[in-house]
């Protein structure tokens, strides 16, 4: 094979490897801009379900502290 048919090749291909790679990168941000906000709606959604958790936690907290009490106060009176 010819070296400068070679050398032609190669920088073909690289070049050809540079200009996809920067299209393959330009399409994904595009993509990733577009669905920004599903991304928002899951992550409020997302939030608001954190959020009731929290306080079912908060009154089974609650309500475990006052049994706790209750069975305290049982077995120091017997």
């Amino acid at each position: 094979m010819n070296p400068q048919l070679a050398v032609v090749a190669v920088a073909f291909i690289t070049i050809t490897a540079i200009i996809a790679r920067t299209v393959v990168k330009i399409v994904n941000m595009r993509m990733a801009s577009g669905s920004s906000d599903e991304l928002t709606s899951r992550v409020e959604e997302l939030e608001g379900t954190v959020h009731s958790l929290q306080q079912e936690l908060a009154e089974a907290q609650e309500r475990l502290d006052f049994a706790e009490r209750l069975l305290s106060k049982g077995s120091h009176s017997s």
